[in-house]
């Protein structure tokens, strides 16, 4: 059994759900003889839908009503194209054309609410961001049926049940499994393809929730996992994981294979192709996680696995970068043996919600740095200056500084840290380009080595490094380091 999930731009247009459809007729006919056969879909929402909705609310909150009316009719024209283009039958065709109605009315209604209250809460900003995988998942459904494939649209609200922490909720993977058993494989045993909302579940009481930004890839996990699939396919624009991002990279290459940990560093440090939640329900049961292009269906992909090849252990694998970053000092002479600095430090950083990417601290103890979005760096330097305002003007705390504008360089590979030479390869690479490095951290999972740089010498530093180890090449092809 497979969970294959469809990302945006797979659902983008009329020519994608056909791809998607062909995609899955051929996956069904190859599974025929597993032995546990069986597809189940989850789709995103149509590409660019999900931020129109956002925007619209947003708009709403301001005061501005005309911008959801236009939302609701560009959305209405966007999916009816898909269905007029698909849909053979009157019946079917007037019954989709009427749901999508119904839930742009919904839509309208909401936001027309959001302005009468100037505000838009999490618990609405869910339930207008999760509308999007619901108006295509029902319409992706029909296009199955339409191209020969017997499919069910299932509303993940029914399936799959979350804590109440909007805009970021976690499953109740023991009350998920129950109801996906119940709801799910009794349809997979007749051959029917259930066709699922990503990216929203809903509480034990019904209220909707979403599991935040590019969930959809967190759905699908969580569903392979309580079902116990033999693979779990993330279904995209791009051919797998690549070594970097090929628009500061052009000779990147796709990675055939990758651990789960390599995996987790790499979209927690900025790669797009898979959210970063996505490999944690497929650790708890070992399923294969495979990335593939939907546009290039006979490429092998990337497939993410428990233990990557060991052939390859030690080696760097990919380079990517976070921007858009602050980096946070807190130094001063006085700080020197005095216990519980960093525990106040973060204690204040925690009490303010924000972030932390990254954090070095000198073994003298004059300095802890530390890496938070740039949005709230302001927030964070207040909180530090009200914590350490008697240090501060006593002198035993310098000062507190926001260094904005730079970015994490995340290399990433399996045991890098047993590897003789790899710190001094890096550092190599971007000194030879004069790039100035402001911070470095290593985890003590031996996966990633991060560097601070600033934000103007943030590419080149990619490059620099995707260069010295030869990442454009097959690992058999580079030379030794």
């Amino acid at each position: 059994m497979i969970v294959m999930k469809f990302g945006g731009t797979s659902v983008g247009n009329s020519s994608a759900f056909a791809q998607a459809a062909h995609i899955v007729a051929e996956k069904i006919a190859a599974q025929a003889q597993a032995p546990q056969h069986g597809i189940i879909v989850v789709t995103s929402a149509m590409s660019g839908v999900t931020n129109l909705l956002i925007a619209a609310a947003t708009q709403a909150a301001a005061g501005n009503e005309r911008s959801h009316h236009d939302a609701a009719q560009t959305l209405r024209n966007k999916h009816l194209s898909v269905i007029d283009h698909f849909i053979p039958s009157a019946e079917e065709r007037a019954s989709l054309i009427e749901l999508t109605d119904a839930r742009l009315r919904d839509f309208d209604r909401l936001c027309s609410s959001i302005a009468v209250l100037g505000e838009l809460t999490d618990r609405g900003l869910d339930v207008v961001s999760g509308l999007g995988e619901r108006l295509s998942a029902p319409i992706l459904a029909a296009v199955l049926r339409a191209t020969g494939t017997p499919a069910e649209y299932v509303d993940a609200t029914e399936i799959v049940v979350t804590d109440a922490i909007h805009g970021g909720a976690e499953p109740v993977m023991e009350l998920t499994e129950i109801r996906c058993r119940e709801r799910l494989l009794p349809l997979v045993d007749q051959g029917i393809v259930p066709v699922i909302t990503g990216f929203v579940g809903a509480t034990v009481s019904g209220v909707p929730t979403t599991l935040g930004r590019g969930g959809s890839d967190y759905s699908a996990a969580i569903i392979g996992a309580v079902l116990n699939v033999d693979e779990i396919e993330i279904w995209t624009d791009v051919n797998g994981v690549l070594t970097a991002d090929p628009r500061v990279v052009p000779n990147a290459r796709s990675l055939h294979q990758l651990s789960y940990e390599e995996m987790a560093e790499l979209a927690y440090y900025g790669a797009k192709v898979v959210h970063a939640k996505t490999v944690k329900p497929a650790i708890a049961k070992r399923i294969p996680v495979r990335v593939l292009n939907t546009f290039e269906p006979s490429h092998p992909g990337t497939r993410i696995v428990e233990h990557a090849d060991l052939s390859m252990a030690g080696t760097v694998k990919a380079v990517t970068a976070i921007r858009a970053l602050s980096l946070i000092t807190v130094a001063g002479r006085g700080m020197i043996g005095v216990p519980g600095i960093a525990a106040r430090t973060f204690g204040s950083v925690a009490r303010v919600d924000a972030n932390v990417l990254m954090i070095s601290q000198s073994s003298s103890e004059q300095s802890i740095c530390f890496v938070v979005p740039d949005s709230a760096a302001g927030t964070v330097t207040e909180a530090l200056h009200s914590e350490f305002h008697t240090e501060l003007e006593r002198g035993y705390i310098d000062q507190i500084t926001d260094h904005n504008k730079i970015v994490i360089v995340a290399v990433v590979g399996s045991a890098m840290r047993g590897t003789p030479g790899l710190a001094a390869g890096i550092f190599k690479a971007v000194g030879d380009r004069q790039i100035n490095v402001i911070a470095i951290a290593q985890g003590s999972s031996e996966a990633n080595v991060s560097l601070v740089v600033a934000d103007e010498d943030a590419n080149a530093a990619v490059r620099a490094i995707h260069d010295l180890f030869e990442l454009d090449k097959p690992s058999g092809e580079r030379r030794s380091r």
